[in-house]
């Protein structure tokens, strides 16, 4: 173990020289678009999230705002805050918006009724005209405790239905929704190739090494200038840059489900400001009574929450892996 790095606090993620931090982000982008894309501008699609949010502010520092190509694409699925923020965030930065809303592409992929049949299985009182549903997550993996996946149904008059979510129709919910991503993809992609620009990817570190994003959807793009950074850092950053209050406020969402679907309680099961710290302890060697100590919990726990972290990126490496020749 380096006995002359700092000692883990809760201060170890702040970014003090936040400017050359966004400088040296800055003129990689640059570098990268002219010297290795051959690209003379950039695509970002926002959502009016924090990560999109971020991502654009940069690419419109790095190549100005009359290079820069914001994309709303919204479906049926998407909350109406979504359109408002990423418009919002096009206006602070002058930048020009397209909006493509790929409902209809969806309803060609039978991305919905696919998504809906699976459901029906599990939950018969299940109506896809008027009820709302989201995947959920019970997992305390502080404890240890294995992920159990429930599907919920919310109905018109408030009643909620959650039942466990069998493997075969928890894949095909989450196969079906990947249209999504994916089609977003294909659109960012046909706007960056008339244009000769560049996709710019939106991911942030944790997203990237637990593998919170879809193969060849949202982890389809020719650059990710944020995912090296900690959610948390994604923060810090957004406030440099100037980003609108409305998106630092608002909880991070998955916008996949119709019902409302946070990213911790979807996928991560830890507050950011909470994960982000034992993420940097796990991968930076930091003993778990050394990180127990400083986040108020046992080592046993912390030792759980690493096992965790190793876990998931275990197995979701086959996302980031290249292509087998």
């Amino acid at each position: 173990m380096n006995t002359n790095r700092k000692p883990f606090s809760k201060d170890i993620l702040i970014i003090k020289n936040i400017e050359e931090v966004c400088e040296k982000i800055i003129t990689k982008l640059k570098e990268d678009l002219k010297q290795k894309l051959h690209r003379r501008g950039a695509v970002v699609g926002i959502s009016g999230g924090i990560d999109s949010s971020v991502t654009f502010a940069l690419a419109v520092k790095a190549f100005g705002s009359k290079n820069v190509l914001g994309v709303m694409l919204p479906e049926r699925d998407s909350s109406p805050d979504s359109k408002m923020l990423a418009e919002e965030l096009a206006v602070k930065f002058s930048v020009e918006t397209l909006v493509e809303n790929i409902t209809g592409a969806l309803d060609g992929f039978n991305c919905y009724q696919r998504r809906d049949e699976a459901i029906a299985r599990v939950v018969s009182e299940f109506d896809p005209k008027v009820d709302k549903s989201k995947i959920e997550i019970k997992q305390d993996i502080a404890k240890n405790i294995p992920a159990i996946f429930s599907i919920t149904v919310i109905k018109p008059s408030g009643e909620v239905i959650s039942k466990l979510l069998p493997a075969r129709e928890y894949l095909q919910i989450v196969a079906s929704s990947n249209f999504k991503q994916r089609s977003r993809m294909s659109m960012l992609y046909y706007h960056a190739e008339r244009l000769h620009y560049a996709v710019i990817g939106t991911p942030n570190k944790h997203e990237v090494e637990q593998g919170f994003f879809v193969k060849y959807g949202d982890g389809g793009a020719d650059v990710m200038p944020i995912g090296h950074l900690y959610k948390t850092q994604v923060y810090q950053l957004a406030k440099y840059l100037g980003v609108p209050q409305g998106i630092i406020d608002r909880t991070p969402t998955t916008d996949t489900y119709t019902a409302e679907q946070t990213q911790e309680d979807f996928f991560y099961q830890l507050p950011f400001e909470t994960m982000d710290l034992i993420w940097y302890g796990w991968e930076n060697n930091y003993s778990a009574s050394e990180v127990a100590i400083v986040m108020d919990k046992t080592k046993e726990e912390i030792e759980n929450i690493y096992k965790s972290f190793e876990r998931k990126k275990k197995t979701t490496e086959y996302l980031r892996m290249k292509p087998i020749l």
